[in-house]
């Protein structure tokens, strides 16, 4: 589920420092969200793992700031096959500039350490990365552009507050993703609008369509489709993720201190 957030994310690259950041509209610090996580194991969706975001404010570098984490977690019936704790974290400043992102991966008996650091000066976005496996040595890269970088995190605190009232069926959504190990330009595919109902409920939302598309050795592969709410506070409600081991499915299980009343909600 190391893709999850990325897999939400939602807007258009933007130049210049001033522009790096946005008004955020849709979420508050308080938020959390819950999900349940699913794989398909010959035919039958299977409940593998759990997964948690949580938003609050803080300081970074004593400077006000959002620290949005994300948890996931495999249950024990997966861990016997697959073992999986992995914890994103990521500062940006109250008005969404991205100041540093980190994702601790322990899947099967792998660690992963990414990280990656914001700075601007000249105009620039500047970035620094960093990655190293089981406590290994680290690499350090960096990348400076005219474009602003966003990490998986940032990208979503931004997108959910982009209008996408505009779009139109097919469009295609550009960003500069920095991931710790590179910087690396990706797109989004809209794909217009859905009505979801919640697994083993009755309850029904009014999606906004979109699928992930990855960019990897000049080939083209979508990796999955997600909906998310068609209000104010475009949370994500479902994902389909199309692994290379497989499918896999993610879904609200509980939401609570949203900003916006849940007008997305079919009754």
């Amino acid at each position: 589920m190391k893709r999850l957030l990325l897999l939400f994310a939602l807007l258009l690259p933007m130049m210049l420092k001033a522009q790096c950041g946005s008004t955020n509209t849709a979420f508050q610090a308080g938020e959390r969200l819950g999900y349940d996580l699913y794989f398909n194991w010959k035919f039958v969706w299977i409940k593998v793992g759990t997964a948690s975001l949580s938003i609050d404010q803080t300081t970074y570098k004593n400077q006000a700031a959002y620290r949005a984490t994300l948890m996931t977690k495999s249950s024990p019936t997966a861990d016997r096959y697959f073992r999986m704790r992995d914890t994103l974290t990521a500062y940006t400043s109250l008005g969404l500039e991205p100041l540093y992102y980190a994702k601790r991966a322990l899947e099967k008996n792998t660690y992963r350490l990414n990280q990656v650091w914001y700075s601007y000066q000249g105009g620039k976005c500047n970035v620094q990365m960093s990655y190293a496996k089981n406590f290994g040595k680290e690499e350090v890269k960096t990348h400076n552009s005219a474009y602003c970088a966003y990490d998986m995190i940032s990208m979503l605190l931004r997108a959910r507050s982009f209008d996408a009232s505009q779009y139109t069926k097919g469009k295609r959504i550009n960003f500069l993703m920095a991931d710790g190990n590179s910087c690396n330009w990706q797109y989004l595919l809209y794909r217009g609008k859905d009505t979801f109902k919640q697994e083993g409920t009755k309850t029904k939302y009014n999606c906004l369509v979109f699928s992930f598309i990855e960019k990897e050795d000049g080939k083209e592969r979508e990796i999955a489709k997600f909906y998310v709410t068609d209000d104010a506070n475009h949370v994500p409600v479902r994902i389909d993720l199309k692994l290379r081991f497989g499918s896999a499915k993610a879904y609200l299980r509980t939401a609570s201190g949203l900003r916006h009343p849940q007008t997305s909600v079919v009754k």
